[in-house]
């Protein structure tokens, strides 16, 4: 099984650089799980590559391309934001499959 290749989306960068460092902490131990095994983790929001993990009253946003075997992680909320958060997601995934498609051309494995 090959291991899917992460990338950052600028929103994320930014939440995650609010959290405290036992939650970083975490998020990085998700993302190694998230190389490992893909769409297999978290919960499906929409669209079948477009998932959420939740922590701590938090949600991991991030969007898995198969044809790639990348993962963007793309946001991180609160239940509150939530609503908001999915609807930027959704109505930006062609930047952010351009956004992945960019990096991957850059460095190629």
């Amino acid at each position: 099984m090959s291991n899917y290749r992460i990338f950052e989306f600028e929103r994320y960068y930014f939440q995650f650089a609010k959290l405290p460092n036992w939650e970083q902490q975490r998020i990085e131990r998700f993302a190694l799980q998230l190389s490992e095994k893909g769409s297999l983790v978290g919960k499906q929001l929409r669209f079948s590559f477009f998932r959420e993990k939740r922590f701590n009253g938090n949600r991991l946003y991030f969007l898995v391309y198969e044809e790639w075997k990348a993962v963007l992680l793309v946001d991180i909320s609160d239940k509150k934001g939530q609503p908001e958060t999915i609807e930027r997601i959704a109505s930006g995934l062609n930047e952010m499959k351009e956004f992945v498609r960019k990096k991957i051309s850059e460095y190629p494995e």
